[in-house]
């Protein structure tokens, strides 16, 4: 009989969105135990309710609000039907696992058996980030039990704010991204480029979000082809020559660890980056990737890398970016975090003599 906690994860991101740490994790979670994947709130002309749906063993719950409903009705609204919806499923007790401060609320009342902290981005450094952000942070600090950081960089940063926390930087499914290094069909937006292609073709893969399509830079040879699937990634990386994080260094991107890092690399394709802290250590201190600041410098790397293609340098790089990778797996990191909340669970356990926790948010704005 499975004696795990079902799980409640309130999550700031959409599970349908980028395939992510989020659902690298709850995915694994839901091997042996039920996942309760709650999104933030949709807001438009329906009644206040609960949209849920099954992905296998992870429940999704959006909810969904009537627009212009004040803060804090929205939030005891949201708070009591997804009380009432875990209450008809049985839930009891669930292990809390938190993206993002601003869903906090959800957690006042209700027992659980601890509280998990991932803090996988500083979301207060992001555009349009709620003023009550951090207060939240700081009350999040207070009740959980264990908090993880999404790279090194972040964890620097919260090391002094929480007795347990520890860093995880983006891990990847090596075998999934492996795929590129097989004859793939070149997706049909990406195999016209090749044919008319001058010197260069920066091809731009993901969603358009927080910033005006309009302010993106333009240019012949740069194509923006949107959203795709994770499944659809190694078939676009398996046409690639040069794989480029060309993060902007600012507030937004001081404490990110690109998941890409790592997937780009067991798909075996080259790796230019700018100076983001997580991959300058450690794929750039490795020799792993290359780190240029500049535009001189970014397209003098672009050039060492399409240089070094199919040469003797090129292969014994990709040996040991390889050999890196052999250390890295999402199950990995899973179950490294699940020994950590289970140690957690003993010292609450201990602590509160058997006594259940309860946590209760407080007003902020």
């Amino acid at each position: 009989m499975n004696t795990l906690p079902d799980l409640l994860c309130l999550s700031h991101l959409r599970w349908d969105f980028v395939y992510q740490r989020p659902q690298h994790l709850m995915s694994r979670a839901a091997r042996d135990r039920r996942v309760y994947y709650v999104e933030d709130p949709v807001f438009g002309e329906a009644p206040a309710r609960l949209q849920v749906r099954r992905e296998g063993n992870v429940t999704v719950v959006q909810p969904q609000l009537p627009a212009g409903l004040p803060v804090h009705a929205a939030e005891t609204q949201t708070r009591r039907q997804l009380h009432d919806f875990l209450n008809r499923e049985g839930v009891r007790s669930p292990l809390a696992w938190v993206y993002t401060p601003m869903q906090l609320h959800l957690l006042g009342g209700l027992t659980t058996s601890g509280v998990v902290y991932d803090c996988m981005d500083e979301l207060a450094n992001f555009r349009y980030a709620p003023p009550q952000l951090r207060a939240r942070e700081q009350q999040l600090f207070a009740c959980a039990d264990v908090v993880f950081t999404g790279g090194h960089r972040l964890y620097e940063a919260k090391i002094e704010q929480h007795p347990s926390v520890y860093p995880f930087p983006s891990s990847v499914d090596v075998a999934h991204f492996a795929q590129a290094r097989r004859p793939l069909p070149d997706p049909a937006d990406q195999a016209a480029l090749a044919r008319r292609r001058p010197e260069w073709q920066l091809v731009m893969l993901g969603p358009v979000v927080k910033i005006a399509p309009e302010d993106l830079p333009r240019a012949d040879n740069l194509h923006y082809l949107g959203m795709k699937t994770y499944g659809e990634l190694p078939a676009y990386l398996a046409h690639w020559d040069v794989a480029l994080l060309p993060f902007a260094i600012n507030a937004a991107t001081e404490f990110i660890s690109p998941t890409k890092t790592p997937e780009y690399l067991a798909a075996g394709v080259p790796v230019v980056s700018t100076g983001i802290r997580d991959v300058i250590r450690p794929y750039g201190d490795l020799d792993l990737a290359r780190i240029a600041d500049g535009v001189d410098a970014f397209e003098a790397a672009c050039a060492a890398a399409l240089a070094e293609i199919g040469t003797p340098a090129g292969e014994e790089r990709r040996a040991r970016a390889d050999r890196y990778l052999s250390t890295l797996s999402w199950d990995r990191t899973w179950g490294e975090m699940r020994d950590l909340i289970a140690q957690a669970a003993s010292r609450r356990s201990y602590a509160a003599q058997g006594q259940p926790f309860s946590y209760v948010a407080g007003h902020d704005d």
